[in-house]
């Protein structure tokens, strides 16, 4: 199909993928209220949506790897929008945790498929800059989750904030379904299916395993801050919960948008003088995120608080195109969906899988100051892994093979 056409159906359907997983954390402190909830147990309600979106996308990856991918596209699409509206008629704790799981179920099955099946359409030296712009649906849908939570949230009630912005994404999954079609990327009479042993060489592919790890550290952070900022700001900055949405929607949609943008155009850049430029991107933002941020947690002044938390989202944003580029590099297109899959089982089993809960927990004992800082220091590791992954992909080989062929297809 057309490639501008799939872009811009994929993109809309990501932004509602943020949108409708973001809405939550907006509403934070109303349903804390309502439901009479702990900080530990909101973090769950976070929680319990990676636990479940990580372990189903290796399902998805491998039915993906078979079958035509449009229909799993559709069906997430239709699951995870129906579970959003369902999450403003849970009457407890217990029953908002179930529909947050099934978000869960939905959004693995499409994160897993859409940026591999994406990537496939365009020659390498523009993957870089065209997975940037797909994720820019991240800050702009997360954005869009705060903003509108804490106005509908303010004015009706979390519970309509949730039944609102579940709607669209159902009349995108009709789209999907009627619009993307998968026939270029396989044919699946002719077309070898992957075998077992095609599977576990990814658990052999040191170069993408340590990205992985590397990746996990970064999502770590950024799952983390997102689902507790505008609590921080509520408590910090004496913000109400419209305003506090309002403020750091606004600092994550333009901070995202520089930041997502910046990085696949430099990285896309710099692969005209380096094999390894998506790396020297990815590190650089790690290692300029932690001064910035950690100042912003420090200070006790508003307004230079603001300035270096948003300096420091520009950074946490700029490997989002560089490392699914490296992915798509530093896998066989054969179980590609499969290699984004594990990706999202790594990133989350070792990330924000847990980090909203335990930032939860830290809150309660030690405060929330001190907990953002205890979440920064994670990427300190992520710099090791992401060093691992260089020198083992130097020492195979692997990024020269593949920049070799300068094709839309490998």
């Amino acid at each position: 199909m057309n490639a501008k056409r799939l872009f811009w159906i994929l993109f809309l359907l990501n932004l509602f993928n943020y949108i409708d997983r973001q809405v939550l954390f907006a509403v934070f402190p109303l349903i804390q209220t309502d439901l009479h909830l702990t900080d530990f147990q909101l973090g769950t309600l976070a929680s319990v949506f990676m636990l479940v979106y990580m372990c189903y996308a290796p399902i998805v990856g491998f039915f993906a790897d078979r079958h035509p991918r449009q229909y799993w596209i559709a069906a997430s699409a239709l699951v995870w929008s129906g579970a959003t509206f369902l999450s403003g008629l849970a009457k407890n704790y217990i029953s908002l945790l179930g529909a947050r799981a099934f978000i869960g179920v939905g959004e693995g099955g499409f994160t897993a498929i859409a940026q591999p099946f994406l990537a496939e359409q365009y020659p390498k030296h523009r993957r870089a800059t065209i997975l940037a712009y797909f994720a820019l649906a991240l800050p702009a849908g997360g954005a869009l989750g705060y903003l509108l939570g804490g106005l509908i949230g303010t004015t009706w009630g979390w519970r309509m904030a949730f039944m609102l912005v579940g709607v669209p994404g159902l009349l995108l999954a009709v789209l999907a379904f009627t619009r993307i079609k998968d026939r270029e990327h396989r044919n699946l009479d002719n077309r070898k299916k992957p075998s077992l042993g095609q599977y576990i060489s990814l658990l052999k592919n040191k170069p993408f395993l340590f990205l992985c790890l590397a990746h996990a550290m970064q999502t770590f952070v950024l799952g983390g801050l997102s689902a507790w900022m505008p609590t921080y700001f509520h408590r910090f900055f004496d913000m109400d919960v419209a305003q506090a949405g309002l403020l750091f929607g606004g600092m994550v949609i333009a901070a995202g948008a520089l930041g997502t943008f910046l990085g696949g155009k430099i990285a896309d850049r710099l692969l005209k003088r380096t094999n390894y430029a998506y790396f020297l991107v990815i590190a650089a933002s790690f290692i300029l995120m932690i001064p910035f941020a950690g100042a912003g947690v420090v200070s006790h002044r508003m307004p230079f608080s603001l300035i270096t938390f948003f300096i420091a989202m520009v950074f946490v944003f700029v490997p989002q195109g560089p490392i699914s580029a490296s992915l798509v590099a530093l896998s066989s297109r054969k179980v590609r969906s499969m290699a984004f899959a594990a990706n999202i089982f790594i990133i989350h089993a070792l990330g924000d899988a847990f980090s909203p809960a335990l930032i939860g927990h830290l809150s309660d004992v030690f405060g929330l100051k001190m907990a953002v800082l205890g979440c920064l220091s994670v990427l300190l590791p992520a710099c090791l892994f992401l060093h691992l992954s260089v020198k083992f992909a130097r020492a195979e080989g692997r990024l020269i093979r593949y920049y070799a062929q300068d094709t839309a297809t490998d």
